[in-house]
């Protein structure tokens, strides 16, 4: 059987009403000062899918300290910077920061410095160098949004960015039909440069990308769980609120079956639940390795077992937060 990973995308969700604080961690008043979200985290996953690599290049002093607070074995999953999969929020967030410095450009300049290059490449591999040394990195997520669809340019940029990785694990997340319209091409591009394409569950929309939920490569399995709030998705007040969801243990076992019978194909299996909303993707996570006979590791507060009732007789309870 594969050696199997489990755990949520992202572990430090302190504010909004979604906050992680109070449920799965103590409060953030009376916390104990020794407290650490991420080595509390630890205790209970093996694993963790890092998000915040999207909005900044990865720093080797973060990710040393990441790699020192978590135990031996334990493995990070990275998110690759939105400036290689996301050149449209990207190229936004650049005018709107040179702007606000003065500065203005052409729109032939402003493609020019916003377009991925070999030292945007070298940065992120000095900033996850750390995580690679201690042998606790897991693959890079490459995950693109709903409006990259499969065009020749795509192809070809998809291509270039695998060779430039081609020493890494890469889990690629497309979400465009067009992808799945032409699988035989696209398995072909990911094939051959060994990554996995992301399998995802998320609310399903006309041009949303079909998936068969099977494995293209033997080396590993990449599964993410969003959440189905269709209701939110698109519209809502806070970006939080799209990730308000919580699966019923009915919901889970399709992938619960999924993951199970990855594990008999491919060397290594991912599984992360992303909808973070008041640390439902804590309990989705449990849940899951409750329903495969997994043992549930660490402790869990009697706040959050309350909370989410379900993990009850299976989750080690403790009286209260500390």
């Amino acid at each position: 059987m594969a050696e199997l990973r489990i755990g949520t995308s992202g572990w430090n969700y302190p504010s909004g009403r979604g906050r992680w604080n109070g449920v799965f961690y103590p409060p953030s008043r009376g916390r104990a000062k020794h407290f650490d979200e991420l080595s509390y985290y630890a205790e209970h996953f093996n694993t963790v899918e890092v998000n915040s690599t999207f909005y900044g290049q990865p720093r080797p002093d973060v990710t040393r300290a990441w790699a020192e607070r978590t135990p031996p074995g334990f493995e990070f999953s990275i998110k690759l910077y939105q400036k290689f999969t996301h050149p449209k929020m990207y190229k936004q967030q650049f005018t709107k920061t040179s702007a606000g410095r003065g500065a203005t450009a052409d729109d032939t300049l402003l493609d020019a410095l916003t377009r991925p290059n070999p030292v945007d490449l070298d940065e992120f591999r000095r900033g996850i160098d750390p995580l690679a040394s201690a042998g606790k990195l897991g693959p890079l997520l490459a995950q693109f949004p709903p409006s990259f669809k499969s065009d020749e340019a795509s192809l070809d940029y998809l291509q270039w960015l695998l060779r430039s990785l081609d020493d890494y694990v890469v889990a690629v997340e497309l979400r465009h039909r067009s992808w799945s319209d032409a699988l035989e091409q696209t398995l072909q591009v990911l094939n051959t440069h060994g990554a996995a394409l992301v399998q995802i569950d998320e609310p399903k929309f006309r041009l949303s990308i079909a998936q068969n939920q099977l494995p293209n490569i033997p080396t590993f399995y990449y599964m993410r769980l969003h959440g189905r709030n269709a209701a939110q998705w698109w519209s809502h007040d806070n970006a939080e609120d799209r990730y308000n969801y919580l699966y019923s243990a009915e919901e889970l076992q399709e992938f619960v079956d999924t993951i199970d019978a990855a594990r008999s194909i491919v060397k290594k299996a991912y599984l992360y639940t992303n909808n973070h909303f008041s640390a439902k993707s804590v309990a989705n996570a449990a849940m899951i390795k409750k329903q495969l006979g997994e043992p549930l590791e660490g402790e869990y507060s009697a706040e959050f077992l309350a909370t989410y009732p379900e993990l009850a007789g299976a989750a080690k309870p403790v009286h209260k937060l500390v």
